[in-house]
């Protein structure tokens, strides 16, 4: 990289999943960030009050210039061109970008992607990974092009997933592991020393963006598989079953080993160590359970309010898969 010189970047993202990177982009002497592309602000919470979501509250405390276009347009593109940008820097930022302005940066784009690609490509690779079960994941540093999540590899970082570690928690290590990538990784891409690596396609898979709808259990699957399932939609929309009319919203399942020949969803203990159903063959054990409008509470104290007889057969909801070998259907 040259010496004294500072380089003009751009950064595009409205997930909080991206904060510790572009903190580490904004403190790195040789860099000057001329601009934030994020989502407009947008109702939330109960009061469907007008918020920003976590990076436009960011570059609003630290007096980066912010950019909020309901849809990129020509506009953006010849703004983005006066600015002399030299790299644009994305990360959970929630548009396509299309070719005229990926051309406006000299360098192009590069993007950190929440999975080791070429697997995991889409919009929810950490949701995918936990829902697959997988031991490993990490962050890939690539160059953007028009084609989802395809471009060329400069860097990757992987770490092993913790047992019983949710969503909110391994993004927020996903998140600190982009950061160390830009460190190391920014220098050389800016200084025109890194020379991307294409990927497998013959590797590929693909994630889908989440609805309500995923978060019916179904227990025609191995316990494993429904372990991962709740550990990936931790939070919205959340894993849920049915009883007597009350949707029951599942905090934390572990997958016993023992295998069981009972009819799927057939409660076979409901005690202080949990509620024990039958899967395809083996035991869930649902150890925190919560009512509509409740608290989440483990289950010895949830059944004080709302028994769950041992015999009492829970109902299944097929669970549309997250993970494919091709990429899902546009949602409209």
């Amino acid at each position: 990289m040259s010496v004294g010189r500072r380089y003009r970047l751009i950064l595009l993202g409205s997930d909080e999943i991206a904060l510790p990177a572009f903190k580490a982009i904004l403190a790195m002497p040789s860099v000057e960030v001329v601009g934030v592309y994020t989502q407009p602000d947008r109702p939330a919470g109960r009061g469907q009050e007008i918020r920003s979501n976590p990076i436009a509250a960011w570059a609003k405390e630290v007096g980066l210039t912010l950019f909020q276009p309901e849809k990129l347009s020509a506009v953006d593109v010849q703004m983005l061109a006066g600015l002399n940008v030299d790299l644009g820097v994305v990360m959970a930022y929630g548009q396509i970008l299309k070719e005229e302005f990926l051309a406006a940066a000299r360098l192009g784009f590069i993007n950190f992607h929440g999975s080791l690609l070429p697997a995991l490509r889409g919009a929810t690779p950490v949701e995918g990974a936990l829902a697959l079960n997988l031991k490993t994941t990490g962050i890939s540093l690539q160059q953007v092009v028009r084609k989802l999540d395809a471009g060329p590899i400069h860097a990757s970082a992987e770490l092993t997933t913790a047992p019983q570690e949710g969503r909110v928690a391994l993004r927020e290590r996903l998140g600190a592991l982009a950061a160390d990538l830009a460190k190391d990784s920014l220098p050389k891409i800016l200084a025109g020393e890194s020379q991307p690596v294409p990927q497998d396609e013959t590797r590929v898979t693909y994630t889908r963006r989440l609805n309500r709808q995923d978060a019916a259990i179904d227990f025609n699957v191995s316990a494993n598989e429904i372990r991962g399932r709740v550990l990936a939609l931790e939070g919205w929309p959340g894993s849920t079953f049915e009883w007597k009319g009350l949707v029951i919203k599942v905090g934390a399942a572990v997958a016993e080993g023992e295998p069981v020949s009972a009819v799927a969803g057939t409660v076979l203990s409901a005690d202080r160590d949990g509620l024990r159903i039958a899967c395809a063959g083996d035991i869930c054990r649902i150890t925190a359970l919560q009512r509509p409008g409740g608290k989440m509470l483990p289950v010895a104290d949830f059944l004080g309010g709302c028994a769950i007889p041992v015999g009492a057969v829970i109902k299944s909801v097929p669970m549309p898969p997250l993970v494919g070998p091709q990429p899902f259907p546009k949602v409209i």
